[in-house]
């Protein structure tokens, strides 16, 4: 009886707005188990960003329109999130037994340290994730700080869909939410996640649940479509277009390929490196992999052999129940590149929000 009084959350579109393309995914939980009620993924027409800055907002604001008519969910309340060098999040040590009130002016005092803009530019946030392993006598804060310019700019082109922004995130936090949710992960066992995306390659750490190390690195997808552009001899959209349905000449992968996974393996080795030395781990001997890297077997297959890890494709979607309404052929092809949608996605399990 108590089940049956109890409030039902409303739902929350998970709205990942990239630099080429931009995903949504809707998903409603009753008891334990997740349905996925819609998905969409629509490529940005045009060069819309400048790193993670919008510069045509007609263009973006259209993949969204396309977006929302896809997906043609009731609900207008969104999760969406930021990334990028004007994001910071990090854990700092704080005093114990402080009220919310209280570490936010220790925070602010401490900011000029802190946060590499002024405090009047930025929006922040701060949650106290418990005591510090490594400080005595502190507990662990994690501050999350974001140039407002770039949270103002998505929350103006996300209501003029419109759709009401409920959650601003962090995409490395919306990462994590979907490893927690959505991947059946051992207490005990650290999973190292990386998301290979058009301007970013994101590294996601998860243990205990919780983050233990997340990391941004300036490359992605992008390169490869600038290069199949130069040798093919083709505009960069029809480029990206062609890559993506498949259509590119036979001899792609052996003009264009071997030098892109090259440059990647150099770049996974290098973020994977970054993180043993700052977290003192072991180096993975598994990775996932989700975004738009993960959706070429080739590029996969590549990775594996120089690699020398074992790679698994993080599918979000792998032990949920799939409305019969969707297109599950190309939910199958997207899948991975959905993974921060999904994350941002499961902020509507929280009964914050009501």
């Amino acid at each position: 009886m108590k089940s049956l009084l109890k409030k039902k959350l409303p739902l929350i579109v998970g709205l990942d707005i990239g630099t080429r393309q931009i995903k949504a995914v809707l998903i409603e939980k009753t008891g334990d188990t997740y349905t996925l009620q819609g998905f969409a993924c629509e490529s940005i027409n045009k060069v819309a960003f400048n790193e993670r800055e919008i510069r045509d907002y007609e263009a973006v604001s259209l993949a969204l329109k396309k977006v929302q008519n896809t997906l043609k969910a009731k609900t207008k309340l969104a999760a969406i999130a930021v990334s990028g060098t004007s994001v910071i999040s990090k854990v700092v040590h704080m005093e114990p037994d402080q009220t919310d009130f209280e570490l936010e002016g220790q925070i602010e005092i401490e900011a000029d340290s802190l946060i590499p803009y002024p405090l009047e530019e930025v929006y922040l946030d701060f949650e106290e994730l418990g005591a510090s392993k490594t400080h005595s006598g502190k507990v662990d804060v994690l501050l999350s700080a974001a140039h407002k310019d770039l949270v103002d700019s998505r929350i103006t082109l996300v209501r003029e869909v419109p759709l009401e922004p409920k959650v601003v995130d962090i995409e490395g936090n919306a990462l994590g939410n979907a490893l927690a949710c959505f991947y059946p992960c051992p207490p005990d066992e650290r999973v190292c996640c990386i998301n290979i995306g058009a301007s970013l390659l994101q590294v996601c750490v998860w243990e205990n649940q919780q983050i233990v190390y997340s990391k941004e690195h300036n490359f992605g997808m992008g390169m490869l479509v600038q290069d199949i552009s130069v040798i093919q001899m083709i505009e960069r959209d029809e480029a990206e277009r062609q890559l993506l349905s498949g259509t590119l000449p036979a001899g792609w992968q052996h003009e264009t390929l071997p030098v892109f996974t090259a440059n990647l393996v150099q770049q996974i080795n290098r973020a994977l490196q970054m993180y043993v030395s700052t977290t003192h781990a072991q180096r993975p001997t598994k990775l996932l992999l989700a975004g738009g890297g993960a959706t070429l077997p080739p590029l996969t297959e590549a990775l594996q052999l120089d690699l020398g890890i074992d790679i698994e494709i993080f599918n979000p979607f792998a032990e949920m129940v799939v409305s019969d309404k969707l297109d599950t052929q190309r939910l199958a092809q997207v899948s991975a590149q959905l993974a921060i949608a999904a994350g941002l996605a499961s902020r509507s399990f929280d009964s914050w929000h009501i």
